[in-house]
């Protein structure tokens, strides 16, 4: 390295000297190919100062002592200069490691958590579920059982990142190891309740809609673990209203006990579950207002449901200027018979 050092040092002190001379044009193009070898070789910004102050040393010996002394000054800047820029390339190391690793656990998520939607006779369903970041803080999940019925689960994460995607996986692996027998509602919130008091870190909350939809009777049972309030619409009477459910959220107390609730669903209604970061979009700095999602779900409800959730995530994806300020998760049950 040493010897290298001394060949691009008489290199360099040739380029300058002629280029000093005859302002030749030639000699940068020669400065560029001795850059590159400063670059292949690793060489410190302060060393290549350095060798320019010692260059102009030998052509110049009588040089004017002000002038040296703003070389020297020079030298010491680029010292500074060079171990910030060595920590900031180390950080920049660092980020780009996080990144992929990042992007590894956001790839498992999907597989760990993904869910198909299921086909019910007579029910049209829509979901759509997009995380602000790479990492989803909202879940949702579908349990088909054998007597034809639906378990429907959505969920949020107080908390995000990776040991979001990692508490959601043992939820739903958690839930898969339930007897079918025993999944009602309420039953498999109090379960739930009593894995992630057991298992994940106090700071970390976890909000939780669960339902089951029986087709031959057409009613919607469900249970809230202090989850964001769905909506019903009624076709008969063309109107909205909130999905009465109470309940406290899971992992804080392991004695908890669940409601559960019933909903008849008639022809043509419709069940919308989803997550805050629908009912928290902004308008600016502004919260929309319940009411405004409800008019955006009625202005698509001619519309098949899937279509019907991706419009309106369309609309308020466009309404935040294409970003994201949390997790946008949106399920939509429409009774066609």
């Amino acid at each position: 390295m040493g010897d290298m050092i001394k060949v691009d040092a008489a290199n360099y002190k040739d380029l300058m000297k002629h280029y000093i001379e005859t302002q030749d044009e030639q000699s940068l193009y020669g400065v560029e190919q001795v850059s590159k070898e400063f670059i292949k070789n690793n060489i410190l910004p302060e060393e290549i100062v350095n060798l320019h102050i010692q260059a102009l040393a030998e052509l110049y010996p009588n040089m004017l002592e002000d002038f040296q002394h703003s070389m020297d000054f020079l030298l010491e800047a680029m010292i500074a200069y060079g171990m910030a820029h060595q920590e900031y390339q180390t950080l920049r190391e660092k980020q780009n490691e996080l990144k992929s690793e990042i992007s590894v656990a956001a790839s498992m998520q999907k597989t760990l958590l993904g869910t198909t939607k299921p086909t019910i006779e007579g029910l049209d369903i829509g979901v759509i579920s997009v995380p602000a970041h790479q990492m989803n803080g909202d879940y949702h999940h579908f349990v088909k059982g054998k007597d034809g019925s639906l378990g429907i689960a959505v969920a949020d994460v107080i908390g995000k990142g990776i040991p979001a995607a990692l508490c959601m996986s043992m939820i739903k692996y958690s839930m898969d190891s339930y007897p079918e027998e025993s999944m009602t509602p309420k039953a498999i919130l109090k379960n739930l309740n009593r894995v992630v008091e057991r298992n994940v870190d106090p700071s970390m909350f976890i909000t939780m809609f669960y339902a089951q939809y029986l087709p031959a009777e057409n009613l919607l049972q469900y249970s809230s673990a202090g989850h964001e309030p769905g909506f019903y619409y009624n076709a008969a009477t063309d109107s909205f209203t909130e999905i009465e459910s109470k309940g406290l959220v899971l992992g804080v107390s392991p004695a908890t006990e669940y409601n559960q609730y019933e909903l008849k669903v008639n022809q043509g209604d419709m069940v919308i579950l989803l997550t805050d970061g629908v009912t928290e979009c902004r308008d600016g700095e502004r919260f929309i207002e319940s009411e405004e999602i409800l008019d955006v779900i009625k202005q698509y409800s001619h519309l098949p449901s899937q279509e019907m959730v991706t419009q309106v995530y369309k609309h308020f994806e466009k309404l935040q200027e294409f970003e994201l300020r949390d997790d946008f998760t949106l399920l939509i049950l429409k009774r066609e018979v």
